[in-house]
């Protein structure tokens, strides 16, 4: 696993005016826990441009005046609108205690059924992902070499190793669509071969219906 460095800060104060303070300087509210005591902190939010706005995932080594920790990034909270970084949480790492996290979904090979037309798809950007620290995976890679038209790959058909899923095993995570243009194209060819028996059949009908007629005023003048 990725891993990064964050320096912080012990806060000094800990009210809600004090984390807006450090907002407006460009610094995020932090909370260190899972350790022995929980760590208040602050640090400079351009610490965490690598760590989340990626599609990678990383371990956090954390230093705070001297503490150091290894940690991850468990949760993290953005401004309705500015989507600025209003607070973050990390939690210690223990090499016996299992952690859960989103892993990237990573694709290999290539699908037979693109090659027909389809669409690929993946439905699944991030699985979660229960493990110990040590067998926690970067990605997960997925072979797609045998995906056809119209299939798809679920999480139970992913061989995992070492770790568990805790995305539901039902769930799609890549798949070979057939595109909008070509379905909507398939069916006005059938529209039109239902039309064109419908055509045939009325034809049919009124060849019968006018042999029927000239057959009925024969035998009329017969038999004037």
């Amino acid at each position: 696993m990725k891993t990064l460095e964050i320096k912080g800060y012990k806060r000094a104060n800990l009210g809600k005016s004090d984390a807006k303070k450090l907002r407006t300087e460009g610094r995020v509210p932090c909370v260190l826990y899972g350790g022995k005591e929980q760590i208040h902190f602050e640090t400079p939010m351009i610490n965490f441009r690598e760590l989340v706005y990626t599609s990678d995932v990383h371990y956090v080594d954390i230093s705070v005046d001297g503490t150091k920790a290894r940690a991850i990034l468990q949760d993290i909270q953005f401004h309705p609108v500015s989507e600025i970084i209003l607070h973050a949480d990390f939690l210690v790492l223990k090499d016996n205690k299992p952690i859960s996290m989103e892993i990237p979904v990573r694709t290999k090979g290539n699908a037979p059924g693109v090659a027909e037309g389809g669409k690929l798809y993946v439905n699944q950007k991030y699985l979660l992902v229960k493990a110990l620290p040590k067998d926690m995976p970067e990605e997960i890679m997925v072979d797609i070499s045998k995906l056809k038209l119209g299939s798809s790959i679920k999480v139970a058909e992913i061989e995992p190793a070492n770790f568990e899923f805790l995305t539901s095993e039902m769930v799609s995570v890549i798949s070979v669509e057939t595109p909008r243009t070509i379905r909507v194209v398939e069916r006005e060819d059938e529209e039109d071969l239902e039309g064109e028996e419908g055509e045939a059949g009325e034809g049919t009908a009124e060849s019968g219906g006018e042999s029927e007629a000239g057959e009925a005023g024969g035998e009329g003048s017969d038999e004037s």
